[in-house]
């Protein structure tokens, strides 16, 4: 156990009695506990495997490359349709950590395999998000903007592409595009400030 974790298991309300299972869990498998992006994180060799993450309606253990898993009990679950490498494995109440505790082991094992193994989630690349028509439109108007963006780092031009073309209508995309245009020449992200 890292003590520079305890505070995450100590400060827990809804999911105190899960989150205390599923770090046993992760350390019986003889991870490294770490705390990443304010949640406990277990490694090996440095290596993200698991995180423990907690929802209003669930709590998860969230794997790094579960897109990599056979997941022969059909229990990941893909967070958002956007999430291309990790997975989660949710959880309601103890009672369910504990009855599947040689399962989640299993997996945790596997995930250490894949690992050791160096294998990598195949992620899509920047040119295989679609276009919005609005945005290639600015581009073409405006050649600054369109240098501005293709500086921006690769995650943040999907971030844009993502946000710009979840919009139903043209002219909210117009309007995302035309609000996003300070940032995007600031270098920023389409939800960073």
């Amino acid at each position: 156990m890292n003590t520079k974790v305890n505070w995450f298991f100590e400060k827990a309300t809804q999911w105190k009695e899960e989150y205390s299972q599923l770090r046993r869990i992760a350390l019986d498998c003889g991870l490294i506990e770490e705390l990443k992006w304010g949640h406990p994180c277990y490694t090996y060799k440095g290596d993200n495997i698991v995180l423990i993450h907690g929802f209003k309606n669930y709590c998860a253990l969230f794997f790094h490359k579960g897109a990599l898993l056979k997941d022969s009990e059909k229990i990941l679950v893909q967070q958002t349709e956007n999430v291309q490498s990790a997975r989660q494995m949710r959880f309601t109440n103890a009672t369910e950590i504990g009855n599947q505790q040689a399962t989640i082991k299993a997996y945790i094992y596997e995930a250490i395999e894949v690992e050791k193994a160096g294998l990598k989630v195949e992620m899509k690349g920047t040119k295989d998000f679609p276009m919005p028509e609005e945005l290639a439109q600015k581009f073409e108007r405006n050649a600054g903007f369109k240098t501005a963006f293709e500086a921006l780092t690769p995650g943040r031009q999907r971030g844009y592409l993502l946000h710009f073309s979840k919009a139903k209508q043209s002219s909210t995309r117009v309007s995302r595009i035309e609000k996003s245009m300070s940032r995007i020449f600031e270098g920023k992200g389409w939800n960073e400030r």
